[in-house]
């Protein structure tokens, strides 16, 4: 009786450490988890411990007793299906099955990248989205005391304007004990373009999130519903209602045991409610943005960079290998957010051979050919042009300025705040603008790419047009502090610009003189090219309004009145 109850004591005591370590590392109940291997051993360790505790052998009976024996096979037969499983799931003996996981298209670069207006272009990375996340929680004298800014800050589409978005969670444990029964209230959301940075309240507090405890961390709510499901990286969504969401995307894993990982489905769950949906990635919701991770993305681009011709090739030779640079960023395109990075050879030299486009919900990903500096080089060109304040460059963003791919950089100081912007030609890196805000540093930018010849100026191609006839309306105005007269002529709706710096003369003219001009239409005012004319003096004028008036009230005079 006494072995019975010391079996049944053994037994219980490994049933509750597997219990307890499973509920704390959560593994997957999933051939392909690692994690789920690891339990294995763990538990198949702990039976030997407890066998080993409750026999007492002697060191010389231990080898001959047979329940060891199969405690101690069953280990070397799951740590020997582990090392198999993943050597056979490596690129050493997989090589063309990883390198044909991303399916890569040529793009074109003007078509495919339009030109943004300056209300649209992100002008923060995540470190300054933080200061400005930080410093507006510690403004919230009723919240600061009881919850923080999370570190997730997703960048989203969020009705069509680039957005960080970042959860409050819990100060500490005794924080959420005092608060966990109303969740978290509210969470950051920054304008990117505009630095606009809101604390939007929920009607309904967050109850799922990571810095949650017990049944309501979010691992774990996703874990007890979905026992199988292999996560990937979580990102902090919301939807164009601004209800918050994890989007919680399933790994896909395509070669052997533990290889060629990439998403197969995305479960959406509510972190107010704990509601989840299960989609097939293809099925997805349009305003989803990160399905797939920007470090999965590149990783799988690295792969089909590098594993062109063989494993070895990749190590060895390198023949023909690329890979990307060394950091990425983020491009809003048509309601989607592509991962943007640079493409160079293995070599490591200082030049890039293009770049990619990776689409966050879909994969689609398209490469570049366009040669230019990489994104480093780019980086020190800016902070060349001020090093005497010592900004610091943050990694570009790929724009098209007039037809040209153009790192777009900001510059900060030490507290890490934007204080300037720079942008630099990815093919020309010599060509650098430095501006105090977007636009004077766009129109320096422009103005450098016309004096070193990379943009030409657009000739002209209207047609010269003359007319002749008396000046109707006349006025004066300042354009960018120059003096303009702007006339209508009798029969025509048009407006003609006439810049007084070129034709002084049209200070004399007046309603009523006759003026003959040569001009080139355009879209609002025509510019005149020559003017001439007969003006007349004011008491000619004078005199000519007086006939015309006179003759009007004889001719009143000479008509009957109906009867």
């Amino acid at each position: 009786m006494k072995k019975i109850r010391l079996k049944v004591i053994a037994v219980l005591g490994v049933l509750i450490a597997a219990a307890i370590y499973y509920y704390v590392s959560l593994p997957a109940l999933n051939i392909h988890s690692a994690d789920l291997w690891m339990f294995l051993i763990m538990l198949l360790l702990f039976a030997a411990i407890a066998y080993v505790i409750k026999k007492k052998p002697a060191r010389s009976e231990l080898r001959l007793m047979k329940g060891f024996k199969v405690i101690v096979g069953a280990l070397v037969l799951v740590v020997a299906v582990y090392i198999i499983g993943s050597l056979l799931s490596s690129p050493i003996v997989n090589a063309k099955k990883y390198q044909g996981l991303l399916d890569v298209q040529e793009g074109e670069f003007t078509k495919d990248i339009e030109e943004l207006s300056f209300d649209q272009i992100p002008l923060l990375d995540r470190d300054s989205a933080q200061i400005l996340g930080n410093r507006k929680m510690g403004s919230m004298v009723d919240m600061v005391s009881q919850f923080e800014v999370d570190d997730l800050y997703s960048q989203i589409n969020y009705q069509d304007q680039p957005v960080r978005v970042s959860p409050l969670r819990y100060a500490n444990l005794i924080k959420w004990f005092t608060n966990q029964k109303d969740g978290i209230p509210a969470y950051i959301r920054i304008d990117m373009a505009t630095q606009n940075t809101e604390l939007v309240k929920l009607s309904e507090g967050m109850k799922y999130t990571a810095s949650d405890h017990f049944n309501r961390n979010i691992y774990r709510h996703l874990r007890f519903r979905y026992p199988t499901y292999i996560f990937n990286e979580l990102s902090f969504e919301i939807d164009e209602d601004g209800i918050p969401y994890w989007i919680c995307p399933v790994r896909k894993y395509n070669i052997g045991l533990f290889g060629g990982v990439t998403v197969g489905r995305v479960v959406l769950c509510n972190a107010v409610t704990g509601e989840t949906t299960d989609y097939a990635i293809e099925d997805v919701p349009q305003w989803i943005d990160r399905a797939y991770s920007a470090d999965l993305l590149v990783q799988l681009y690295d792969y089909y960079g590098t594993l062109k011709h063989g494993y070895f090739n990749s190590v060895l030779g390198q023949k023909d290998c690329l890979m990307t640079t060394n950091g990425y960023n983020y491009l809003a395109i048509d309601d989607d957010v592509w991962v943007y990075t640079g493409v160079t050879s293995v070599s490591g030299d200082q030049s890039n051979v293009g770049f990619v486009l990776m689409n966050q919900r879909t994969m689609e990903t398209k490469f570049y050919a366009i040669e230019g500096a990489t994104e480093t080089s780019a980086m020190s060109s800016a902070e060349g042009q001020v090093q005497n304040l010592k900004y610091t460059a943050t990694f570009p963003l790929l724009l098209n300025i007039s037809g040209e791919p153009t790192y777009f950089i900001a510059l900060k100081d030490d507290a890490g705040l934007v204080k300037k912007y720079a942008m630099v030609n990815v093919q020309k890196y010599q060509i650098v603008a430095i501006g105090d805000t977007v636009s004077s540093c766009e129109e320096s930018y422009t103005n450098l790419m016309y004096e070193n010849g990379i943009k030409a100026v657009e000739e002209d191609t209207r047609e010269i047009q003359k007319i002749t006839a008396d000046i109707s309306r006349i006025a004066q105005a300042v354009v960018d502090g120059n003096s303009h007269y702007f006339i209508m002529l009798e029969g025509s709706d048009m407006i003609f610009d006439i810049s007084i710096a070129d034709y002084i003369q049209i200070i004399k003219y007046d309603v009523g003189d006759t003026v003959t001009i040569e001009y080139k239409a355009g879209e609002e005012t025509n510019t005149v090219l020559s003017l001439d004319g007969v003006f007349k003096p004011a008491q000619g004028r004078a005199e000519d309004e007086a006939k015309a008036d006179g003759s009007e009230e004889a001719s009143d005079a000479e008509t009957p009145e109906a009867d």
